[in-house]
């Protein structure tokens, strides 16, 4: 038998179906294996509403005998698209980027895109390399978190080169020179302004801010913002705020220096939650009780809070919406058919969630 009649008739071998999972195994195989066309299983994996449910089902079920993955980004490539969406978020180790990325997954996967995660460790030249790496991988769109969304170059690049993005977190006028950047965010210096008013009417007048560094988080700039308006609003002194070196623990020794000065705080508003569950650690290692000595307001809501004892008092944010609305807002930009409506065109520009308070547990009255 010729060569090439005996490579034709190796394709519609039965051995095919029994190949053995995972080596070399290709589409044909799998059709083989679930008896039905190689187009029908082609649409399974690109068009998956085209194919009747049971036929679907053989399809994958052989896939899974075979231990077969279809190459999703090669024939993304083919379309122009890769259906790829990059995220760069500052860090996983606060539990609040950690909850924005649930809902992220969550709504990119049930649109059919798959995801590319970076973090910046709140440093602009990594944010730089890593949105570099991100273009790099073609792909289509990002949701973003910046150290600060007034003064990016990152932005500004993707902006020159009009590649679709969205910030989480990060606070954008939806008017005036930002206008072309979409955010989702809560207020953070009307929210901060809320806590703060609390502590004030649960009669704490030494307020002080406890802040990762301001340069690389311009949430925590205004929320020290939303700090001083309430601050002001009631006739009280603003205190400095204390900058420490990271953004996700406290510092024992600068909690040591400020509580042994004579006029030391009765309550610190800390501008997240990790750098509140720090400081209360640091207060009761210096023999204070929270919240009978002093008081503690977080802010992210993150749901560790709520396992402390006393359970963390904070501004509540909804992290895992924010993920999925930037989501959303981006697949709009894109023009995805699975993107939901929009209820304006300024709500798919600058979004605020609403924001609440959780109070009691570390926030009592003043001793």
């Amino acid at each position: 038998m010729p060569p090439s009649r005996r490579a034709a008739n190796s394709l519609q071998s039965p051995r095919l179906a029994s190949a053995e999972p995972g080596h070399g195994v290709t589409l044909a195989d799998v059709a083989l294996a679930a008896k039905v066309s190689l187009a029908t299983a082609s649409r399974v994996f690109s068009h998956p509403q085209l194919v009747r449910e049971a036929t679907a089902q053989r399809v994958h079920d052989a896939a899974r005998r075979l231990s077969f993955r279809p190459n999703l980004l090669g024939a993304k490539l083919r379309a122009q698209q890769t259906r790829i969406i990059g995220v760069m978020l500052p860090t996983l180790d606060n539990a609040v980027f950690a909850e924005c990325w649930r809902g992220i997954e969550e709504s990119a996967m049930s649109a059919g895109y798959s995801l590319m995660l970076v973090t910046s460790n709140y440093e602009p030249a990594r944010e730089r390399e890593r949105v570099e790496y991100l273009l790099r991988h073609r792909v289509d769109g990002m949701v973003l978190t910046v150290a600060d969304a007034s003064d990016s170059t990152v932005l500004d690049q993707l902006d020159r080169e009009a590649v679709p993005y969205v910030l989480a977190y990060n606070q954008v006028a939806a008017q005036g020179t930002g206008s072309q950047r979409h955010s989702v965010s809560v207020d953070n210096r009307t929210s901060a302004d809320e806590g703060v008013k609390a502590l004030i009417a649960a009669g704490h007048r030494r307020i002080a801010v406890i802040s990762g560094a301001f340069t690389a988080s311009d949430r925590a700039r205004q929320r020290f913002a939303g700090y001083e308006d309430a601050m002001r609003a009631n006739g009280l002194p603003v205190l400095a705020p204390v900058n420490l070196p990271s953004h996700t623990a406290s510092n024992a020794d600068q909690i040591r220096r400020l509580m042994a000065d004579g006029t030391a705080p009765t309550a610190f508003f800390c501008t997240n939650d990790l750098l509140a569950i720090g400081v209360i650690s640091d207060l009761k290692r210096l023999g204070l009780r929270v919240p009978a000595d002093v008081s503690v307001l977080g802010y992210d809501g993150i749901a560790l809070g709520g396992l402390v004892e006393p359970p963390l008092a904070t501004v509540v944010q909804p992290n895992a919406d924010i993920g999925a609305q930037a989501i959303a807002r981006l697949l709009r930009r894109l023009g995805s058919a699975g993107a939901p409506q929009l209820a304006d065109a300024a709500a798919s520009q600058a979004l605020l969630l609403p924001h609440a308070l959780r109070l009691g547990g570390t926030v009592g009255p003043p001793a």
